[in-house]
């Protein structure tokens, strides 16, 4: 019997037939989030990081900054992609890497390029994603001036962060990023905040990691799973146990009682799937992906952490000089994330939660030799956390009712 494990031939969605799926009635859904990676270089080294720490290391033979010339190429492709599907609004990501690293004035140019060239008709709303080491007055100043919101990456207290969030040296980044925070969420800036986005790690406990978080009243918080796939485990994953599950469990319980005015995210999407509405988030559900990557050297690629899964893994063959947004539609890979109920499993089609779990996220998915179409790595994590927050709906909406 001949194995296909290794041959990437076999894997799904490699040989994917695009034009049957157009044939069957089957519609790409335009691009409507732009990751620009403006830097290609962080000044942390996290642990987990599925850029620099994980299978894809091409980023060590990429530009550290995007050219401006690639900035107006870019511009112009979103503004033409735009136009031809008649979007009222985009939103340009500033990724990296660490995007700061850039310099917060050329970020803000690199805004203005964008504005400027899709005109007033098209709405672009602008994000940063940030470590916040480098967030100070100045550059908030000029973010206020573009109207560039901001997030940041934060992984609870000064003991859960700096245990896998630290500098090149070894020192923790906690200090350094609170001083970044302090700022954002002052009276004059607070405007800007988007949210916190924190990396599950099982060592920390997760009731002082949601608290650490929440002390700065942020307007959203989302708990990301660290990036794994059926050939490289997440850490502390041993079936059929549901580590992950029991981490985040709690963190909904204490959230869900509370009544908070954050948003957890995660939590959220789930909620609102099992309550029959959809999800903005490609970690559950099945609503089609939007988003697409432009790196430093101005090629085109599919979610940055499928750098998780192998050398190249999230390549297209296309870039933004030669190529324009509706060609990447047609990637296989992009057409495998916007295929909803047909790119799933067996086994998750016959799940109970898989419309809500939609399979996890696509990178979760992979093993070698098969592709994508698998349940998610965290497939047991997944179901246990959904059956208890289906658990806790059920209880509430009994309850009133009687």
């Amino acid at each position: 019997m001949t194995s296909n494990i290794g041959n990437q031939s076999w894997e799904w969605p490699v040989a994917l037939d695009v034009d049957e799926q157009l044939r069957g009635g089957w519609r790409a859904r335009p691009f409507r989030q732009f990751l620009l990676k403006v830097h290609s270089r962080c000044n942390l080294a996290c642990d987990y990081c599925y850029v620099y720490t994980l299978a894809d290391q091409s980023w060590r033979g990429r530009p550290m900054v995007m050219d401006p010339q690639l900035v107006s190429i870019a511009a112009q492709r979103i503004a033409e992609h735009a136009a031809d599907h008649d979007l009222p609004s985009v939103r340009v990501v500033l990724h990296g890497g660490e995007p700061l690293l850039a310099g917060h004035d050329y970020l803000a140019k690199i805004v203005d390029v964008v504005r400027s060239e899709v005109g007033p008709g098209l709405r672009v709303e602008a994000v940063l994603q940030t470590n916040a080491v480098l967030l100070d007055e100045a550059a908030l100043a000029s973010f206020d001036a573009m109207d560039v919101r901001v997030g940041v990456s934060l992984d609870g207290g000064p003991g859960e962060n700096d245990r896998n969030r630290r500098f090149a040296d070894g020192r923790g980044s906690y200090q350094a990023v609170v001083r970044g925070l302090t700022w954002l969420t002052g009276e004059r800036f607070r405007h800007l905040f988007s949210g916190l986005l924190c990396t599950v790690d099982l060592i920390n406990d997760p009731i002082e990691t949601y608290e650490a978080l929440s002390a700065f009243d942020p307007p959203t918080m989302d708990f990301l799973l660290p990036h794994a796939t059926w050939d490289t485990p997440p850490p502390g994953l041993r079936r059929p146990a549901t580590p992950y599950a029991d981490w985040l469990i709690p963190i909904f319980d204490r959230w869900y009682e509370s009544g908070s005015e954050s948003v957890i995210r995660i939590f959220q999407e789930i909620v609102s799937l099992l309550l029959g509405g959809g999800s903005a988030s490609e970690s559950v559900g099945l609503t089609p992906s939007t988003v697409v990557v432009i790196e430093t050297d101005g090629t085109i690629e599919q979610t940055d952490s499928l750098k998780a899964v192998r050398q190249g893994a999230p390549t297209t063959g296309l870039n933004i000089v030669d190529h324009s947004f509706d060609e990447a539609l047609r990637h296989p890979g992009m057409v495998a994330r916007q295929l909803g109920w047909a790119a799933l499993s067996d086994t998750c089609k016959a799940c109970r939660f898989g419309r809500v779990c939609g399979g996890g996220l696509y990178t979760h998915r992979y093993r070698s030799g098969e592709g994508f179409k698998n349940p998610s790595v965290y497939c047991n994590d997944l179901y246990r956390l959904i059956d208890h927050i289906r658990e806790r709906l059920i209880a509430d909406l009994r309850g009133s009712a009687r």
